[in-house]
């Protein structure tokens, strides 16, 4: 059964179990998802009301961006866990002889490139859930606001994680030029996004304490 078909109680036990996937790239997505999601609930507690007319057609568009993001990270959960299973595989080639070695190389190294794929996509999206929080956090209703905030912080934890998910494989690569360019990559999206996420908490934690 695809992973988002399962019920959460289900998703959570499978998760807990032995099986490699999903792990935490999958959860993640999933994170990363209901970040996208709270930032949508911002948007349509917002639209309609009249103190808000002014900013409803940029809610509306943020309303579609959500909703989008929402679903495509829905996606990632389970093209991780998908990406996994070529990368399981590859461990179990034989490796006898040179020949044998040489196509597991081979092999392995095209893994590591597809299960470092997933977990970046993941962080690009959650980059564009912490700027899409940002501006629920802005213009949405007040009256949500702290869901604002929590949108943020679920997108930049979903970032993080995503990104040990890109280390633990690049690290594993031949190729150390191609790991380094993929965790250049990395590095650049966190660098940007988790202060912006940790800004939007601290101006929303300031404000609703003031």
């Amino acid at each position: 059964m695809e992973l988002m078909n399962l019920s959460c109680e289900a998703f959570l036990e499978d998760l807990a179990g032995n099986a490699p996937a999903p792990g935490g790239g999958g959860a993640a997505a999933l994170v990363g998802a209901a970040g996208a999601a709270l930032g949508n609930m911002v948007g349509s507690l917002t639209v309609g009301k009249k103190k808000y007319a002014a900013v409803e057609a940029d809610i509306l568009i943020l309303n579609r961006r959500a909703a989008a993001l929402r679903k495509r990270l829905e996606g990632l959960v389970q093209a991780d866990a998908d990406a996994f299973t070529p990368l399981a595989a590859a461990y179990k080639l034989p490796k006898e002889t040179p020949e044998q070695q040489a196509h597991k190389a081979a092999v392995l190294e095209a893994a590591l490139e597809g299960a470092c794929a997933v977990p970046l996509e993941i962080m690009s999206a959650c980059c564009e859930g912490i700027a899409l929080a940002a501006e629920y956090a802005e213009k949405g209703s007040v009256m949500a606001v702290s869901d604002a905030g929590c949108a943020a912080l679920f997108c930049k934890a979903a970032l993080q994680a995503a990104g040990l998910n890109v280390s633990i494989n690049t690290r594993l690569m031949a190729d150390n030029a191609h790991a380094a360019a993929l965790n250049a990559q990395a590095d650049a999206m966190l660098a940007e996004f988790v202060p912006q996420a940790d800004q939007i908490y601290e101006k929303l934690t300031h404000s609703l304490r003031g």
